[in-house]
C-alpha cells in the first residue's frame, strides 16, 4: 500500500532545536521544568541562522522547529520570527524550502501568524489516551488538560490555518488499545472537518537526563509490537505520512521502510545549539533524549540510497505543475505513478552533489 501511495521516496529532514527552556513538569522530558540536571538555553537568532546553515551545508531542505513549552507570552511573534529567519538563510543555492514546526498548543489567530510567517506542517504530540496515565505523567496544570478532543486539536482546522501533524509517542500501556484510540481520533477529524492528519509519528520513549521513567518505561513496546503498530497505522490510514526519528537503531529504521514509514530524520540533535557544537560540546546535558541513530546525513542518504529507496530533499509531494490527487482526507485517490518517477529525477537534482555517486542516491 505504501508503494502505491509513495513510491520508492523517503524524505528526509532534521530537527532544529532551539529552546529547553520549558513550563511544564512532564516526567518523561528532560526539558521539564523542576529537572535540575539539564543545562537550560534557548538559542539567539544570530544562533539559529548558524544552525541552518550548517543543516543546508549539509544538505537538507526541510526543518522542524522545535521549542519546549515556556509561558505564554508572545509565543507566536517568537515562533514566527524564528520561521522567516530560517527561510532567510541561502548558502549559494541552498536554502531550506519548508519549515514545520513542534511547539505548544497555540490560539486560533496565533496559527494565523504562522501561516503567515510560512508554517509547512504544525506538530502536536498526543502522549496518550490513557486519561490516567495522562494525569500522572503531566504534573504541571498546564499540560494535565489537554486532550485529543481539546481546543488545540481543533484549532489548527479552522479557516485560515495550515495543515498539521499528529504525533502519537508509543511507550505508554496499552499498545493495541492506544493504536485503537488514535485511529477514533483520526475518524472524529475525518468525520468533522474532512481531513486526517498529515502525518503520524511513532516516537518510542529513550532514556533522558533526570528522567527515570523515560530510562525504564513501565510498559515498553518491544521491537516487534512496534513493527506491528507502523503497519497498522499505514493499513489504517494509507494517506497519511508515518515519520521515524533518530531514537531508533538504524536496524529498526531500516525494517520500518518497507512496513510503511515515509519520513525520516537524519543526522539529528536533540540540544540547543547542537549541529554547531557538535564536538565541542557535550550533548547529554542539554538533549532532550538519547538518539539511537548517530549516522550522519551522508550515510543515512547511503544506506537508504543501497536498500533500493528515493532519498527525498524535496518540500512537495509531486513536482512543481504535476496533477496532485487530494491525500489528505478519506476517499483520496492514489499518486499518479509516472509522476513518482519524474520525481525521482527532480529528487536527485537537489541531493548533494557529493552524494551523487553511483551505488548512491543514483542507485535507487
Amino acid at each position: 500500500m505504501k508503494d502505491q501511495i509513495y513510491g520508492p521516496r523517503l524524505v528526509l529532514f532534521a530537527p532544529l532545536y532551539v529552546s529547553n527552556m520549558c513550563a511544564n513538569d512532564c516526567t518523561y522530558c528532560a526539558f521539564r521544568a523542576r529537572n535540575k540536571e539539564v543545562k537550560r538555553r534557548a538559542l539567539s537568532q544570530e544562533e539559529i541562522r548558524r544552525e541552518v546553515e550548517i543543516l543546508v551545508d549539509q544538505g537538507h531542505k526541510r526543518i522542524l522547529l522545535v521549542r519546549a513549552s515556556r509561558i505564554r507570552t508572545r509565543a507566536s511573534s517568537t515562533c514566527s520570527t524564528r520561521l522567516r529567519r530560517s527561510y532567510s538563510v541561502k548558502r549559494g543555492k541552498g536554502e531550506i524550502r519548508r519549515v514545520n514546526a513542534n511547539i505548544a498548543p497555540l490560539t486560533l489567530d496565533e496559527f494565523r501568524a504562522l501561516k503567515g510567517a510560512g508554517i509547512g506542517t504544525y506538530q502536536l504530540f498526543q502522549e496518550t489516551y490513557h486519561h490516567a496515565t495522562y494525569q500522572s505523567v503531566h504534573l504541571s496544570a498546564r499540560r494535565r488538560t489537554t486532550t485529543g478532543a481539546s481546543p488545540p486539536w481543533t484549532a489548527p482546522w479552522k479557516p485560515g490555518s495550515t495543515t498539521w501533524a499528529s504525533a502519537s509517542c508509543s511507550a505508554w500501556p496499552i499498545g493495541a488499545s492506544r493504536s485503537w484510540a488514535l485511529m477514533q481520533h483520526i475518524r472524529h477529524l475525518e468525520a468533522r472537518f474532512g481531513v486526517g492528519p498529515h502525518t503520524i509519528s511513532v516516537p518510542r520513549l529513550e532514556p533522558a537526563i533526570g528522567s527515570e521513567i523515560a530510562s525504564t518505561p513501565p510498559h515498553a513496546v518491544s521491537d516487534i509490537d512496534f513493527r506491528k503498530i507502523v503497519a497498522i497505522l499505514r493499513l489504517a490510514v494509507p494517506y497519511t505520512g508515518i515519520i521515524m526519528s533518530t531514537r531508533e537503531t538504524p536496524n529498526i529504521r531500516r525494517e520500518t521502510f518497507a512496513l510503511g514509514v515515509s519520513q525520516i530524520s537524519a543526522g539529528s540533535r536533540t540540544n540547543p545549539g547542537g549541529y554547531a557544537e557538535a564536538e565541542a560540546n557535550p550533548a547529554e546535558s542539554t538533549s532532550q533524549f538519547q538518539l539511537g541513530d548517530h549516522r550522519d546525513l551522508d550515510e543515512v542518504v547511503r544506506d537508504v540510497a543501497s536498500m533500493g529507496y528515493v532519498p527525498s530533499f524535496l518540500y512537495r509531494l509531486l513536482p512543481s505543475g504535476t496533477h496532485r490527487p487530494r491525500l489528505h482526507g478519506s476517499g483520496q485517490t492514489r499518486c499518479d505513478q509516472t509522476a513518482l518517477r519524474s520525481q525521482r529525477a527532480v529528487d536527485l537534482h537537489r541531493i548533494p552533489r557529493r552524494l551523487r555517486r553511483p551505488g548512491n542516491a543514483q542507485g535507487g
